[in-house]
């Protein structure tokens, strides 16, 4: 695998640019992938991407904790920076511990000794208790990045004190995990509408009895329990008036986009895509929302002719005058192919990180720099 859009190594390159700029010897930890999976690789590529981004040399060292590292930490000047190896390769780093077990993993103890300072910038992470995330902060002064100090801020902005109408749009493919952040949302009286699209949306369609098409019905039965068709159908019972589900959509018909009405559509139809009705009527709720959150873009935009309704929220949202934050991979990687990046308020690189703060859940790294701000 090779690294195609380094959107998210960019967002660091703020916090980098200011520590090399200060004249610190600076070392960066980070991952790709976990063992054994496609995108496990060495970060070699990303410190290309680090150093055309930042236009400082970044120089990569195969090696986490090792003697290799030692020295290279040892012969930094002032302003110099090395990335590390891919800190999953280090057996105890995706262990559940807390930040005091994690301070004496060997990694930590080999190599917080070197240091100053450490800056946690990772927040699409915040939500792990992985060692390289916690075990620094518990015995080096630490404190959080330009990122994260962002990504926090804009969080806080649409979940404690939105501009109303506030409007949550949900689109991708993981009903399971969305079904507990759409319930909480639904009933917080700081959000106006939470539009469903993407096999959510048409998910819950399903569950409330409309046509899908078999080829999304037999996605959406991966992801639905007896529970969860309960839990959803309480949902819209409770909240329906906020809750807009899709109300078409647009299948491949020989190569070509077809739209139909739910109840209208072939049997052995799969979905692509939201239709014109249901784009226009998602359109009017953003057009006169104050705040709006995107995560997960509505069709399957990667196809061609079916970015139609990725491509007109996007457009709807971005031309809305609201304060707006697209967060999760795909929703950000949909922003660059369509070049909207610069069109929204923020462009979040949390995916599960966000859905935990929807939902009011600890963050392990969050907490941890705070107790680290309250030792002083």
């Amino acid at each position: 695998m090779k690294v195609e859009n380094g959107s998210k190594i960019a967002s660091s390159v703020p916090t980098v640019r200011e520590l090399i700029d200060r004249g610190a010897r600076l070392v960066v930890l980070a991952h790709q992938g976990r063992p054994g999976d496609y995108d496990f690789i060495p970060l070699n590529e990303h410190a290309d991407w680090l150093s055309r981004y930042s236009g400082k040399k970044v120089r990569y060292v195969n090696d986490i904790y090792g003697p290799h590292a030692k020295k290279a930490i040892d012969s930094l000047g002032e302003g110099e920076c090395i990335l590390l190896q891919n800190v999953r390769n280090f057996s105890g780093e995706q262990l559940k511990l807390t930040p005091e077990e994690h301070a004496q993993s060997p990694m930590v103890k080999a190599l917080a000794p070197k240091f100053d300072l450490f800056v946690n910038d990772a927040f699409a992470s915040a939500h792990r208790s992985h060692a390289s995330l916690l075990g620094f902060i518990t015995v080096l002064p630490s404190a959080a990045g330009r990122l994260m100090e962002k990504e926090v801020g804009a969080m806080f902005e649409i979940l404690q004190n939105p501009s109303r109408p506030a409007t949550f749009v949900f689109g991708g493919t993981k009903f399971a995990d969305a079904l507990p952040v759409i319930k909480r949302l639904a009933e917080s009286d700081r959000v106006d509408h939470v539009l469903i699209a993407g096999l959510a949306g048409y998910t819950c369609q399903w569950i409330m009895g409309h046509k899908i098409g078999s080829g999304t019905e037999s996605l959406a039965r991966r992801d639905v329990t007896d529970k969860i068709r309960e839990a959803t159908k309480t949902l819209i019972d409770s909240h329906g008036g906020k809750i807009i589900l899709p109300i078409d959509c647009a299948v491949d018909e020989g190569g070509k986009r077809m739209e139909y009405l739910l109840d209208d559509l072939p049997e052995e139809a799969a979905i692509l895509d939201i239709g014109s009705a249901t784009i226009e009527k998602f359109k009017d709720i953003v057009a006169l929302s104050k705040t709006v959150f995107l995560s997960g873009p509505p069709g399957v935009y990667e196809r061609k002719g079916f970015a139609t309704g990725t491509r007109e929220l996007f457009e709807a949202i971005a031309s809305s005058g609201a304060y707006s934050v697209i967060g999760g991979g795909h929703s950000g990687a949909a922003a660059s192919q369509l070049g909207m990046n610069e069109r929204f308020s923020y462009i979040s690189t949390g995916g599960g990180a966000i859905e935990r703060m929807i939902l009011g859940k600890s963050m392990p790294v969050i907490e941890a720099l705070r107790a680290s701000a309250n030792r002083g």
